[in-house]
């Protein structure tokens, strides 16, 4: 048996890392997610609804998909919503985006691009000044080539 040599090392440990990550990326990806989401909310469950996302139902192109947020609030000193984190549940960093608002906002709205990694969930989480939160996710398909997969 012959010694093992750094470079075998290493293309070994590459290979069995890719073989390893590639089953259960889906698994991972989702924990990714969720661990995401309990920090945000401290641990804390959200309430479903005051959320709308505007997001297309298929996306032919997944580097660059219209998102837009919006938060049902009066957006008043005592009653505001705080911050709006964005979550792709697949993608292999699953938090897209924080936004952060005060009352002088006047909306609770934002607009952007967001990069999918394949069909998978958005999900966005708003947590108002007293420390509600509130979530809604949308499912996006993500197409090769516009070919409806």
């Amino acid at each position: 048996m012959r010694a093992l040599s750094r470079r075998d090392a290493l293309t070994l440990g590459v290979g069995t890392a890719a073989a390893l990550a590639a089953p259960g990326r889906s698994r991972a990806a989702s924990n990714g997610a969720e661990v995401e989401i309990a920090k945000f909310t401290g641990g804390k469950t959200a309430e479903p609804g005051r959320i709308a996302i505007d997001l297309p139902e298929i996306a032919e192109n997944g580097t660059a998909v219209p998102l837009a947020v919006t938060v049902e609030s009066p957006m008043t000193a005592a009653d505001h919503v705080a911050e709006v984190l964005v979550i792709a549940d697949a993608n292999p960093m699953p938090r897209i985006a924080t936004f952060h608002f005060t009352a002088l906002s006047g909306r609770a709205e934002a607009a952007t691009r967001i990069r999918l990694a394949a069909t998978e969930n958005v999900i966005v989480v708003a947590r108002t000044n007293d420390g509600r939160f509130y979530t809604a996710r949308k499912e996006v398909k993500v197409t090769i080539g516009g070919c409806g997969g």
